[in-house]
């Protein structure tokens, strides 16, 4: 029972489409008419900056996290992977924006995983980081940063339900990043511009 209830509760956190909102409350706009149309972070910060794009990764990030350590400290690991992919499918399909496609789940996977197995979150993390600064496409560190996840967990020695969400996220990022793989094969994919507008007002 009470498993069920963290999940749903994973799944309305992850239904909290933080970037939606900052951009609705702070700028008057929707999100999903600009840049890229995803309310993820990423646009946001592509968009408008970090005073937006800031806060947007960390309540994306937040709320992956937070249901994700309390479903492992309640109950166990496989609670905690259940509320954190509840999370990231809340914000894939977001009940508050009538269950319509929105972000690629790629910050709140984090989150979860920093939940469930923070080694594994924090080295998928430095993944990314080294990924982008090499390549400056966000798409592409974000894909070999969740692709890498299962192989942590297994390196850490997490138990089988946080390597099979490992993998399940990774597939899970890959998918929703199909239109960027796209655009990578046909040399149209924008490197990203992140570090340029991090003043942006």
């Amino acid at each position: 029972m009470l498993t069920a209830v963290l999940v749903a509760v994973g799944y309305l956190c992850g239904s909290l489409t933080a970037g939606y909102w900052l951009v609705r409350i702070f700028r008057g706009e929707d999100i999903r008419t600009k840049g890229s149309g995803n309310i993820g972070a990423s646009n946001v910060w592509r968009v408008y900056g970090a005073k937006l794009g800031l806060p947007a990764a960390f309540l994306d990030t937040a709320k992956g996290f937070a249901p994700a350590i309390i479903g492992v400290h309640l109950v166990g690991h496989g609670t905690g992977v259940l509320a954190g992919a509840a999370a990231m499918l809340g914000h894939w399909r977001p009940i508050f924006l009538g269950f319509k496609r929105s972000g690629k789940m790629v910050a709140t996977a984090g989150g979860a995983f920093l939940g469930v197995a923070p080694l594994v979150g924090l080295t998928a993390g430095g993944v990314w980081l080294v990924v982008f600064a090499l390549t400056r496409y966000a798409s592409v560190a974000s894909i070999v940063a969740a692709g890498s996840l299962a192989f942590w967990a297994w390196l850490y020695g997490y138990p089988w339900p946080v390597i099979a969400f490992g993998g399940a996220a990774g597939l899970g990022v890959l998918f929703l990043h199909k239109a960027n793989l796209a655009r990578l094969w046909r040399g149209e994919e924008n490197r990203s511009t992140l570090w340029r507008r991090w003043v942006k007002a």
